[in-house]
């Protein structure tokens, strides 16, 4: 992280942490009531990472998130890009997916909107244009910003910086009516722990400055789960549910061993019982990259995730308001 001044900090994050308290003691009230319904919503979603190897395409993807039972979707920009070229049309994927029932709560894309390098960077803006189009055209609300292009070793990465070219995004999105999420990578040299993400997001001081992080990419960027108290309702809308086990260790762990939520060692109550308590409402979205999961077909994977989250969820306190 770049060296930023306490005022900074603190004049810049106290946007996210106060909608964070608000949120909390908003759900507080609600713990009290007679029928311990808490102020928060958990809807589940498919990313289609989980499926990817099975190579269904994205009518394929679409069909067995809703056969599985699934609220959303979070589709990859390459399978829609793929689906276009071969002729298909984006109105009747937008069609399916509402007479399916199912939301395209996020999507997965690879602009390079933050990099330094401004050639690159202006065409990484014009990527992330067409990216925001194809979404907007299926019904797609918010999309993945990674720091793609800025991961590697020995890439140092100003926040303020992230935080004037984020703003440049959202105004983007304004005008799509897609919202990019600043997503964290764990193994990244950049942007890869929650606090990062936070002070990009309030540092930008636009009003849908937002953040995606992921239960993976905590551990492997060594996040603590109470990070996810100054996570408010307006501050996460997706976040990614998998889970890792104890053995490889945390330095040599890849995103191909991820598992099942609930099946590894994450805190995964903990983490759940943060985004509840802060009256979130979000859409847990199960990412997975196991290449044995990738073995199964499709659908039962889909159906064993979606019970997995459901589970995950039932193991804390409160019962959700219905939407």
């Amino acid at each position: 992280m770049t060296e930023i001044s306490r005022k900074e900090f603190l004049g810049g994050s106290c946007a996210l942490a106060g909608a964070a308290l608000l949120s909390t003691r908003a759900s507080g009230a609600k713990q009290n009531s007679p029928d311990n319904k808490k102020d928060y919503w958990f809807g589940y979603s498919l990313n289609m990472g989980t499926i990817r190897g099975q190579k269904l395409g994205l009518v394929g993807e679409i069909d067995v998130a809703a056969k599985a039972g699934y609220d959303g979707i979070e589709p990859w920009i390459g399978t829609i890009s793929k689906y276009v070229e071969s002729g298909g049309s984006l109105k009747d994927i937008r069609k399916r997916c509402e007479d399916s029932g199912l939301r395209v709560c996020s999507a997965i894309g690879f602009a390079q909107w933050v990099v330094d390098d401004e050639h690159i960077r202006a065409k990484g803006l014009e990527q992330l244009k067409r990216d925001m189009d194809l979404l907007a055209k299926i019904g797609g609300t918010h999309i993945a910003a990674p720091p793609a292009g800025a991961s590697r070793p020995g890439t140092t990465l100003d926040l303020n910086k992230a935080a004037e070219r984020y703003h440049r995004i959202l105004d983007i999105g304004r005008n799509t009516g897609v919202i990019p999420q600043v997503e964290t990578w764990g193994p990244s040299a950049n942007l890869s722990h929650v606090a990062e993400a936070v002070y990009v997001a309030a540092r930008a001081g636009h009003p849908d400055a937002c953040v995606l992080a992921d239960v993976y990419h905590m551990y492997k960027g060594g996040v603590e789960a109470s990070a996810l108290k100054l996570l408010g309702r307006q501050a996460v809308h997706c976040f990614h549910m998998n889970d890792y086990p104890a053995d490889p260790p945390r330095d040599q762990i890849q995103d191909a061993d991820r598992i099942w939520p609930g099946d590894g060692i994450a805190p995964m109550k903990e983490i759940l019982s943060h985004l509840a308590g802060n009256g979130c409402r979000v859409m847990l979205s199960l990412e997975l990259f196991n290449r044995e999961y990738w073995k199964l077909p499709a659908l039962e994977v889909a159906k064993t995730g979606l019970a997995k989250m459901k589970k995950a969820v039932s193991n804390i306190p409160g019962e959700p308001i219905a939407l």
